[in-house]
């Protein structure tokens, strides 16, 4: 593997032959433009739950959306409508629970633990929304020092 600051050192073993993994993907072009030690952890860990979600989405089948599990506090799962982060350590995810409430889970990226969960889609007749291949284009798309700035 390369030295080159822009790509981080990453390794995966599978008991399955064929199981594909983050780890093995080139990173996208949005995430190596900038070295690792030029962004603060949120962001960083921002762009790799973004590479893990998308990964995960694709061994949804039509009937599955993708949710997360809460895996410290018991308080069940949350179907996953949106990711965030605020500089320089919080990440923010944003859905519903399996009752239909909003939720919003606000953590310091130190206290990070997600478990991905497929869950059958929320509306029978709908096409399922796949927020990794959304959060992927939006960081595409994003300009140099322009995303999430504030008013």
């Amino acid at each position: 593997m390369s030295t080159d600051e822009n790509i981080p050192r990453r390794a995966v073993v599978h008991t399955k032959p064929g199981e594909h993994s983050v780890e093995e993907e080139a990173l996208p072009p949005a995430l190596a433009k900038k070295p690792v030690a030029a962004k603060s952890p949120a962001e960083w860990a921002y762009q790799r739950l973004i590479l893990y979600i998308q990964n995960f989405e694709k061994m949804l089948d039509s009937e599955q959306e993708i949710a997360m599990g809460f895996t410290d506090t018991g308080g069940g799962f949350l179907r996953i409508e949106g990711l965030g982060h605020f500089d320089p350590d919080i990440v923010t995810f944003y859905g519903t629970d399996q009752t239909g409430a909003k939720v919003q889970l606000v953590q310091h990226v130190s206290q990070l633990n997600v478990l991905l969960r497929a869950m059958p889609k929320e509306l029978e007749d709908a096409e399922p929304r796949r927020i990794g291949f959304q959060l992927a284009k939006a960081l595409d798309n994003e300009v140099d020092g322009a995303e999430g700035e504030g008013p």
